[in-house]
């Protein structure tokens, strides 16, 4: 029997505002915050934030490809960042806020490079693209509050979303297409 899901792990910053995007969509299976490419075993969320860990925050989201192919994520993935911010995303800064795609397979490897260069030649950033591609190594789930935030605390998220310039960013950079 052949496998009917996959993985992919997206880092865009705060972990909370990458869940909704990709959550409601047909084959998204789940969409999971945690933290993966650090050093430090089962990191606390109070370990990650202080950027000593290495470890980026995540989402992992569990796909069915015959539903939502790997390069409508990656489409879905680019209009949620700004992807020439090496220093964090937004108002979040430090290293675990830094842009990333990991990936669990050569071909979403190459999948990812494509659409990054896709990225680069399009014209719409003057600074360099710093969204690094990076093996997957172990995901580590982030504590239950982390989890569906926008769904348990939707005020806060809204807030915190806001104050951002999360947004902002995205309506002046990304074209309205590719926005939920």
């Amino acid at each position: 029997m052949e496998k009917t899901t996959q993985l992919a792990t997206f880092a865009g910053g705060c972990f909370w505002c990458m869940v909704q995007p990709f959550d409601t969509l047909p084959g998204i299976k789940k969409v999971v915050s945690g933290y993966m490419g650090g050093h430090t075993k089962n990191p606390t969320y109070e370990q990650v934030k202080t950027g000593e860990t290495g470890h980026f925050e995540v989402v992992q989201i569990t796909f069915d490809p015959t539903l939502f192919s790997y390069e409508k994520l990656l489409e879905l993935y680019w209009p949620q960042i700004d992807p020439t911010d090496d220093g964090g995303q937004f108002h979040d800064r430090g290293s675990q806020y830094r842009t990333a795609i990991f990936y669990h397979s050569q071909e979403q490897k190459m999948l990812a490079d494509q659409s990054k260069q896709k990225v680069e030649n399009s014209g719409v950033f003057k600074k360099p693209i710093v969204t690094e591609i990076l093996a997957g190594t172990t995901f580590y789930e982030a504590e239950d509050y982390h989890q569906d935030y926008y769904k348990h605390e939707p005020t806060a998220y809204k807030e915190d979303r806001e104050k951002s310039g999360r947004d902002t960013f995205i309506n002046q950079h990304w074209q309205n297409d590719h926005q939920k």
